[in-house]
This record gives structure tokens, sequence and C-alpha cells, in this order.
């Protein structure tokens, strides 16, 4: 019975990560049976994603401050996702949408996972700045752009996630994930994550000065 669900669940997962509008529309349209395993390897995914790349933000410390910044990447993160979400449903329902709770909690898992990967994948990117040119605001500059390609490729995955499961609303959901954007920037500054004096310390900066 274990094999068998992990079997599915892994199934599951493949077709979210490379068909997210197709997953989550087998959910919304034919109520598929998604197993809570499913649910919970698809957090798992944005976790690890968020915890490995948290660690490459601290490598210009010590490995005290890799692990701090690697659990303040997550819990920001997460609290970025999962603190605008009701409300993302509400104003989503009050514009017109019929998607119930689950299926928007579905896209939304679907969106993180696919960008934990995207922050795994973008590990070596980080690593290889930051061990080449170990200045704190060009590594800043580093992160800061991972961090705009990755939240771009997540917009465009829920937008089309969205889009699938509500053909006549087009795209326009997607626009609600600025509130996504800003609580999660704020986060990240107030943990400092993004230490944004050290950009004072740019040539370019000292110049214009």
């Amino acid at each position: 019975m274990f094999r068998t669900r992990m079997r599915a669940a892994i199934g599951h997962i493949g077709l979210a990560l490379r068909e997210p509008e197709a997953f989550a529309l087998n959910w919304h349209t034919t109520e598929a049976a998604y197993h809570w395993s499913v649910f919970a390897a698809l957090i798992a995914t944005a976790i690890a994603g968020t915890t490995i790349y948290g660690l490459t933000m601290g490598l210009l410390e010590n490995p005290a401050r890799m692990l701090v910044c690697s659990l303040a990447c997550t819990v920001a993160a997460g609290i970025g996702w999962g603190l605008p979400l009701p409300a993302l449903y509400i104003l989503n329902s009050a514009s017109g949408s019929n998607l119930r709770a689950s299926t928007m909690l579905l896209a939304a898992l679907v969106t993180t996972s696919w960008g934990g990967l995207a922050m795994i994948a973008s590990v070596p990117i980080s690593m290889f700045f930051s061990a080449a040119i170990p200045i704190p605001w060009f590594v800043l500059l580093v992160h800061l752009t991972v961090f705009t390609g990755v939240g771009v490729a997540m917009v465009d995955t829920f937008a089309r996630v969205m889009a699938r499961l509500e053909p006549a609303r087009g795209r326009m959901p997607a626009i609600w994930l600025v509130l996504v954007g800003a609580i999660g920037a704020e986060l990240f500054y107030a943990f400092g994550l993004f230490n944004f004096l050290a950009i004072t310390q740019s040539p370019l900066w000292t110049i214009h000065s």
C-alpha cells in the first residue's frame, strides 16, 4: 500500500512539474483524488528549494550565517506566499472566479514547487559568483537577479495554470501576485537577507555620490 501510494505521488509530482496546467485541471474538473502525500511533496519541494538556496546567501560570511540565511529564506518565502493566499482567494472570487479554495491552494502549491526547483537550479550561479567575485554589493545584485528571474517564471506558471482553469478570465488573476511579491520583498529585507547598504560600496554608487 505504501509503495503504491509513493509511486502514485511521484507520478503526480512529475505531472505537476512537467505540466502544471494539466495537473491542476485534473483536480478541478474531475476532482482527482490526490493523496495528501502529493500536497506534502509539493510543499517539501518548495521548502527544499528555498532552504538550499538560502545557504548560498551566507557564503561570504560563516557557516552559522549560512544556516540563518537558509532558515530565514524559507520562513520569509513561506509567509510571503501563505499570508496573502486567503486574500488572493477572496479577491479572485469577488472578481468573478468560481474556483474552489482547494483548487486555488493547489495552483499556489504547484507554482511554489516549480519555483523551488528553479531556486535549486540557480544554486550553481550563486555559488560561482560568490566565489569568483566575493564582493557584497555584487553578490547582492546576483541574488536580486536570481529572485527576480525566478519570480517572473513563477508568475508565468501561476498565470498559465489560472488561464487553463478559467479560460474566460485568462491570466488576469496573476495580477494579485503583486501582493505576494511586495510582502515577500519586505520580509526578505526585514530578515536581513537583502542588505541594500552593501550597494553603497559599489564603485558606481561612489561615482554618483
